[in-house]
């Protein structure tokens, strides 16, 4: 990935707003600015409304709660139709509350009345993922995992510290710096890394694996033991506490698919062994790893047909 990439690029075209502006109120004179030029950066969403209306009461703090809740994918303009009555006109508003979305300068989506919050946050996301500063975003994390799995450590940073910068609750990027950090034995860092993530993204899939990298990078394991637990599974080869603690040498070492092949061995052999042990240690691991991650894949295809068979 080339550099600099989302500083100085959202520097010129915008980038996504703070915070304070994804939410704001707009009128005839301003809307050129704030919906149609502002959605070619992103997409905007539109909410006519008016004082006397009911139903804007329930759906408009709906739709502030989840724009904010979409870190920067989305804004949200406000228009009070008896204010605007030209926009209102133009936009052939007949009732109200009329939500509509702006991608590229065009309406591309919209629905009428309040809805519920769970169709709300659909509209939202599905909204989300045509922006291109979302797309932009999403291609960083790509680039910062791809420099990762490569060992690039400092490209890995550099990218998925750059991503934060365009949107600081990215769950992806923090994950993706985190891991770095827990890479180079950063604890610290890492650990404070994790505290940026909203209490609303604490059980995203990327999240959990990178608290749970972080947990066991905080237990270390001693590596020198590896050719001692390897003798001693020779020897007896249901030493399921030798095989087990090969298991975790070996992932401390790196050597992750035979750590993956001795746990599934036990689960194969005694699944109960210790209280299922070496389940819960693969649970862990594929954790870790991630979902997406190639051994996660075929390791839990294997742990399934080993328990289901």
């Amino acid at each position: 990935m080339d550099t600099p990439i989302f500083g100085q690029q959202n520097r010129s075209n915008g980038g996504p707003p703070p915070a304070s502006d994804l939410v704001k109120d707009t009128d005839a004179r301003r809307f050129m600015a704030d919906v149609i030029e502002a959605s070619r950066r992103q997409p905007v969403i539109v909410d006519f409304w008016a004082p006397w209306c009911g139903p804007c009461k329930q759906l408009t703090p709906l739709l502030e709660k989840i724009v904010r809740q979409a870190n920067g994918k989305v804004k949200l303009v406000k228009i009070n139709v008896d204010e605007n009555q030209q926009i209102a006109a133009q936009m052939r508003i007949q009732s109200i509350p009329a939500v509509f979305a702006f991608v590229d300068g065009q309406p591309v989506d919209g629905f009428m009345g309040a809805l519920p919050e769970g169709q709300i946050k659909q509209f939202i996301d599905r909204l989300g993922s045509q922006g291109s500063v979302a797309e932009e975003l999403e291609q960083g994390v790509a680039e910062g995992r791809t420099a990762l799995a490569a060992k690039d450590y400092a490209t890995a940073a550099q990218i998925f510290a750059q991503v934060l910068q365009a949107d600081r609750e990215h769950a992806g990027a923090i994950a993706g710096l985190a891991k770095t950090q827990i890479e180079t034995g950063d604890l610290a860092r890492a650990k404070a890394t994790l505290a940026l993530v909203p209490p609303g993204r604490a059980n995203d899939p990327e999240i959990v694996s990178a608290r749970t990298a972080l947990e066991l990078a905080e237990t270390p394991v001693d590596q020198s033991g590896i050719s001692t637990h390897q003798h001693a599974i020779e020897t007896d080869p249901d030493n399921h506490q030798a095989r087990f603690d090969l298991a975790l040498a070996l992932n401390a070492a790196g050597r992750r698919e035979e750590a993956l092949d001795h746990l599934l061995h036990i689960v194969r052999r005694k699944r109960d062994w210790n209280e299922e042990a070496a389940r819960k240690q693969l649970v862990k691991l594929f954790e870790a790893w991630g979902p997406k991650d190639e051994l996660t894949i075929q390791g839990r295809r294997k742990l399934s047909s080993i328990l289901f068979s």
